[in-house]
């Protein structure tokens, strides 16, 4: 079984829509990031700067950055992943350079330190599109249920919400591990990636952005679904640590 802390790093997850979920096995090979079980038509390149130098900052990374989109990483030190920026070409740079020029930002943050750090960026997210790929993991897992620091009727987007105001927070990409969150290929179908958010504008820029990456936008509302959306997470583990065994998605079937 990973450690949990592989696991909080790899670790995406999602909430429950009780009746319509399924969970389908991934055929892909591990950190394989080229082809799909269908097109998408690519969106025009952005500029993206990913907050987190883990597994999830490194996927999300190099998969965009083959996508055509002019991508830096960021890390608190700028300087922990010489040898995957000499791989991929993907630059490396302290949290706030990697804000900066962005159009677009993906915290993808452990979630124990994520909001004192978007805190300290408020002002450089002001405006932009923010992707909150950060899960409330609190600590080990207890019988294959991952515990959370956020109660019942809190989630940390709402908190980074507050910690950042003036940003566009979409949950997005917290219900998936790491390995399969580029051009993954599903026996199933098309997997379902939930978002929430109070933006419009920038829920739609999220849902272009996934439908390139080979995923089908759900999206659930607002960010008081935000809770939700997080919950997912720990049911999304609960089977990878039954079955060891972390290559699954959701979908949404519909009538």
């Amino acid at each position: 079984m990973r450690p949990m802390g592989a696991v909080i790093d790899a670790v995406h997850a999602a909430c429950v829509a009780p009746g319509y979920l399924t969970a389908a096995p991934c055929t892909r090979r591990a950190g394989d990031t080229t082809g799909c079980h269908h097109s998408q038509r690519e969106m025009s390149a952005m500029k993206i700067g990913i907050l987190g130098s883990g597994n999830v900052g490194q996927s999300l990374a190099k998969g965009l950055k083959g996508l055509g989109h002019d991508v830096v990483i960021g890390s608190s030190a700028g300087n922990k992943l010489a040898a995957f920026s000499a791989e991929t070409g993907v630059a490396e740079q302290k949290f706030a350079d990697a804000v900066a020029g962005a159009h677009v930002v993906i915290v993808a943050l452990k979630g124990q330190g994520a909001e004192e750090i978007v805190r300290g960026l408020a002002g450089s997210l002001a405006g932009k599109v923010v992707l909150d790929a950060t899960n409330p993991i609190a600590g080990e897992a207890k019988g294959g249920i991952v515990p959370y620091f956020t109660g019942p009727n809190d989630s940390l987007l709402q908190r980074l919400q507050k910690a950042a105001p003036g940003a566009k927070f979409v949950k997005c990409f917290n219900s998936v591990a790491a390995h399969v969150m580029v051009k993954p290929h599903f026996k199933s179908g098309t997997p379902a990636m939930f978002i929430c958010g109070d933006d419009a504008e920038a829920k739609a820029t999220t849902t272009k952005l996934l439908a390139e990456l080979g995923w089908a936008a759900e999206d659930v509302g607002g960010s008081e679904a935000g809770n939700a959306v997080e919950a997912l997470c720990q049911l999304w583990c609960a089977p990878g640590f039954l079955r060891n065994d972390w290559s699954h998605a959701y979908a949404v079937l519909r009538s």
